[in-house]
């Protein structure tokens, strides 16, 4: 959707170099407080002083949205940007943005003196991305701009009445975070099989906001999920002095993580189990079935369940489309039936945990797209979700303390707020050479 729009700026005598402070000004989110809300589309008037022989000065604002197929500069012909302008623009922008990162639905606004001349363009790659070209005199001058974002703290907690899935969606959380928060417990709870009726979650995590819109999550700070009839997890996220990464750990210090998580697709449904005797489904005879199979839609990414070195990738009777990686202490794992393998992979290649390796299918002898996961020792195969699995790490000493008043203050601002779904709300500004990290 584009439009055109005539602003007034009383006073011819308003200088090109005011114009770049005004305009710099109007982009600085620090001042976005004491901008009137009316400053886009009225009059805005300047110190200099007029007499009856000047005239009043307009810019036109066109505001544009790239489509599909379109290049910025087919864009921006079809809402009639001189040739000119044009070529002012894509020069200057390309200094900042890399043109290959364009996408549809990009928006961007162009500034036009009342001669046609650009004055200002801005460009959103996205709501945390912004690109301008402001003239200052003869020259433009090219950049990323800083964004200002609001931190909101919320608190989530209900209770499961048929899937995890079901019950995020029931508190409009979007999917990366239903992942994100099976994810924390992947090397405790089983969310295919051991989920059930009236088990509770609780989750306190950040949620991103750029002009009162919700533009992703950041961090779940604390993670809970009480079983109805068993036990009860918690990880609070923690990042230890020198860490590169933050992690979750329990209330005594250990360390969620363990050298493998449980399923390879966690929200997957489990639709066989390990069994030394099971009536096999296509051929109707009783045979061993040294894995689970966990069905879900084709195309599901499958993940490393430990880190590792592919043995093999390749067509394998009837799993079909498999993967086989090799694990310290003599462990293999084995990930078959799928649709397709990740770009790239080969014998050899080495692997972390939870790194994408393929899809699911139902490639080789299968009644449906599903996956069949194994997991062997020393030639014995186990049941994938009986493994005995210790934690990466434990926190001891002085970074246990420090952790323990870490969860102590997080803790009592969960019990003491006024307001339990917002805990807190803090403001961050997003300098050009900085990311925000987004689950």
């Amino acid at each position: 959707m584009t439009s055109a729009r005539k602003i007034i700026i009383l006073g011819s005598t308003f200088s090109l170099s005011a114009l770049f402070a005004f305009f710099l000004y109007l982009a600085t989110p620090d001042n976005s407080d004491n901008i009137p809300s009316s400053a886009a589309v009225s009059s805005v008037s300047c110190d200099s002083k007029q007499d009856d022989n000047e005239t009043d000065m307009f810019y036109t604002l066109v505001e544009g949205e790239l489509q599909s197929g379109d290049t910025l500069s087919q864009s921006l012909s079809r809402y009639n940007i001189n040739p000119e302008v044009q070529q002012q623009i894509l020069d200057n922008l390309s200094s900042c943005l890399d043109f290959r990162r364009l996408r549809p639905k990009d928006k961007y606004r162009v500034f036009l003196d009342d001669q046609g001349q650009l004055m200002r363009c801005e460009y959103e790659t996205g709501p945390l991305e912004s690109y301008s070209v402001t003239r200052n005199e003869d020259t433009f001058v090219a950049q990323r701009d800083a964004i200002n974002v609001s931190i909101k703290t919320c608190m989530i907690e209900d209770s499961i009445s048929t899937s995890l899935f079901d019950a995020f969606a029931k508190n409009q959380m979007k999917a990366p975070l239903v992942y994100a928060f099976a994810d924390i417990f992947s090397s405790r709870i089983d969310f295919n099989t051991e989920l059930q009726k009236d088990d509770t979650f609780r989750l306190v995590v950040e949620k991103y906001f750029k002009d009162d819109e919700f533009v992703g999550y950041g961090n779940i700070l604390y993670a809970r999920y009480q079983q109805e009839k068993g036990q009860t997890f918690e990880g609070f996220f923690y990042q230890p002095d020198a860490a590169k990464e933050g992690s979750y750990f329990e209330a005594d210090g250990e360390e969620l993580g363990t050298s493998f998580i449980k399923s390879p697709v966690p929200l997957g449904r489990v639709t066989s189990t390990f069994s030394s005797r099971r009536i096999h489904p296509i051929s109707g005879r009783v045979r061993p079935h040294l894995g689970v199979d966990l069905a879900a839609p084709v195309g599901t990414p499958v993940m490393a369940t430990a880190d590792g070195t592919v043995s093999y990738v390749g067509f394998k009777g009837g799993f079909g489309r498999q993967v086989i990686i090799s694990h310290p202490g003599g462990y293999k794992t084995y990930y078959g039936h799928l649709s397709r393998f990740r770009k790239g992979l080969k014998r050899g290649s080495d692997v972390t945990m939870k790194q994408i390796i393929g899809y699911v299918g139902s490639s080789g002898i299968s009644t449906g797209p599903h996956l069949d996961y194994r997991v062997q020792q020393l030639g014995n195969f186990h049941d994938p979700f009986s493994l005995d699995l210790k934690p990466k790490s434990t926190l001891q000493g002085e970074k246990l303390a420090m952790f323990k008043s870490h969860i102590a203050a997080l803790t009592g601002l969960i019990e003491t707020s006024p307001t339990p779904d917002l805990l807190y709300v803090r403001h961050l500004l997003i300098k050009p050479d900085e990311q925000l990290t987004m689950l």
